[in-house]
């Protein structure tokens, strides 16, 4: 049996360290056009003004838990319950249902994404809200992949979900 103990000590802060870099891009131009719609009022509609703010909430949120999670791991990887396979399957199944709400709910709000030709206000921020979303999506997926990949080989060494991501 291949041995990835040595690729999920390496891989762990390095795909945590994506998740929180590009929730803080997110987090800055959730924050700014939330700000600017509080300021002027000039959403394009309810929808996208509401899911500008639920992003916010949903970068907020992985942002604080993922450096939880990777201060964590960094400290014990092997350690308690917390750095588990079965604790970070729920912060990660959480946060993939925000995300994919998320991204699904701007794009849906957005038509698929604007034409900035067309003279929209903000157009390129909410062009970037978007990606942004389905980039942090797309990271948290894999992460999400690799756990529940390391939760099958801990419950074949016999440690259940309970056991961590390295032996």
């Amino acid at each position: 049996m291949v041995e990835f103990d040595r690729h999920v000590r390496r891989g762990h802060p390095i795909i945590f360290g994506f998740i929180i870099l590009f929730s803080i891009i997110e987090l800055a131009d959730s924050a700014w056009l939330v700000s600017r719609y509080n300021l002027f009022h000039n959403f394009p509609s309810f929808a996208v003004r509401d899911r500008a703010r639920f992003l916010l909430f949903t970068s907020c949120w992985t942002i604080f838990f993922s450096l939880f999670y990777l201060a964590l791991f960094l400290h014990s990887p092997t350690g308690g319950f917390m750095t588990s396979v079965a604790s970070h399957a729920i912060f990660l199944v959480l946060t993939w249902i925000l995300w994919t709400a998320g991204a699904a709910a701007i794009t849906a709000a957005l038509g698929g994404g604007l034409n900035c030709s067309d003279a929209h206000q903000y157009c390129g921020q909410l062009n970037a809200l978007e990606a942004f979303a389905w980039i942090v999506w797309i990271f948290v997926t894999f992460a999400l992949i690799v756990v529940l990949f390391r939760g099958i080989s801990a419950s074949r060494r016999g440690d259940g979900y309970r056991g961590s991501l390295v032996a």
